[in-house]
């Protein structure tokens, strides 16, 4: 049987979730705080703090971007060149994976509203060809998925057909897709060759920040099983679906990245999904649990209640460390989810003959918490396991 740790290895893998954190805070990257019961973004004591990098680093990316989409445009003579440099600002995100989602979004737009702006200012007069322009592109883009760039195509479609100045609707619509080219294809260079950051390495130390979150919401529910309910437990919650939006996000945008290598995508991919499948388990043993620190049935479980928790908990952290080292084929030694499982299993045949002396209620929620940990338990194993198959068969 394959083991995810043990009690005598628990400080070394608590340590390595240390060191975890001090990298990721290195990072700019949220964090747990040390008792590993709230989520919180890391506050760092110097005035440039890494998010704070970031965001300096942006604007100096966006302004070069303008600037030069602009520079270009009187160099070579082009009309209305600040259009190029106001693609380049709207386009140019954050990460790279975000910015060609930007302009894959923004050339769809731009295009469909220059056909139809020009395609419609051939019949009728205004403003009922605009009217229809306007409808039609919207249908178009919703019908093929388009969502996204369905406003820029009626923005472009204005541009066309209502803005005033000499020459054709054809030259203008030329002159328009010309320039959001010119600003898309400056963004993309300057978000490529300039400090590049990349979606995948963010949503790689968010995924792991997003186990040590569960692994705090965990902690917390069964502490409401076990005994007094954790007063921080709804601000768990909430921040660990934050991170998993926030990821998901992350996600969207690293699929538009190069892959960075064998396995990048599909364990990215592959962790995204046992996050929200772990959110959701929770999220029903937070239900199971609910209004049961009272139950007397609860405290008869201990010890092996306590240490499936605990260990449960050490897995949290570890996987979290295994994604943030990108290593998953080696396990730890020791913490034995399953042998802990069938411990549980056992106390719970043993007071099962006490059960006349509680409600029906106590007895019914701690086999309901029982059948919830040992899906958590297995899950979280297996979020390890499958995670390194995938990598690794990519990999060869």
């Amino acid at each position: 049987m394959e083991t995810l740790g043990g009690k005598e290895h628990l400080c070394e893998n608590l340590s390595a979730a240390d060191r975890m954190r001090e990298d990721m805070e290195k990072t700019g990257v949220p964090r747990a705080d040390a008792a590993g019961m709230r989520a919180e973004p890391v506050k760092s004591r110097r005035v440039m703090n890494p998010e704070r990098k970031r965001l300096l680093i942006h604007a100096g990316k966006t302004a070069l971007a303008a600037t030069f989409c602009w520079w270009l445009a009187l160099r070579f003579g082009l009309h209305d060149g600040y259009w190029g440099a106001i693609s380049a600002i709207i386009v140019l995100q954050s990460n790279f994976g975000a910015t060609v989602t930007a302009s894959r979004d923004r050339i769809l737009g731009t295009l469909i509203g220059a056909a139809f702006g020009f395609g419609f200012s051939l019949f009728g007069s205004l403003p009922w060809n605009y009217i229809a322009a306007v409808f039609a592109a919207m249908v178009v883009c919703g019908l093929l998925g388009f969502r996204s760039s369905s406003r820029l195509a009626g923005v472009t479609i204005t541009i066309v057909m209502l803005v005033g100045k000499g020459g054709s609707h054809w030259s203008l619509a030329l002159d328009r897709v010309g320039q959001v080219m010119l600003g898309i294809v400056v963004a993309l260079a300057i978000s490529t060759m300039v400090l590049p950051d990349r979606a995948r390495l963010r949503l790689r130390d968010g995924l792991a920040e997003e186990f040590l979150a569960l692994g705090a919401f965990f902690e917390a529910i069964l502490q409401g099983f076990r005994g007094p309910a954790a007063k921080n437990l709804g601000a768990l919650r909430e921040s660990a679906l934050a991170m998993l939006r926030a990821n998901n996000q992350l996600l969207e945008a690293a699929r538009n990245e190069p892959s960075g290598g064998p396995g990048w995508r599909e364990g990215l991919e592959m962790l995204a999904q046992f996050g929200r499948a772990l959110f959701d388990a929770l999220v029903a043993l937070e239900l199971a649990v609910k209004d049961s620190h009272e139950d007397a049935y609860a405290q008869r479980l201990e010890p092996a209640l306590g240490k499936l928790g605990d260990d449960t908990h050490a897995g949290f952290e570890y996987v979290a460390s295994c994604i943030h080292r990108w290593r998953f084929q080696v396990p730890p030694g020791g913490l034995n989810l399953e042998q802990d499982i069938g411990e549980l299993d056992a106390r719970m045949n043993a007071v099962r003959h006490t059960g006349i002396e509680v409600s029906q209620a106590e007895i019914l929620r701690a086999y309901a918490v029982q059948l919830h940990l040992k899906q958590i338990a297995r899950m979280l194993r297996a979020t390890r396991v499958d995670t390194g198959r995938a990598v690794g068969a990519a990999e060869k």
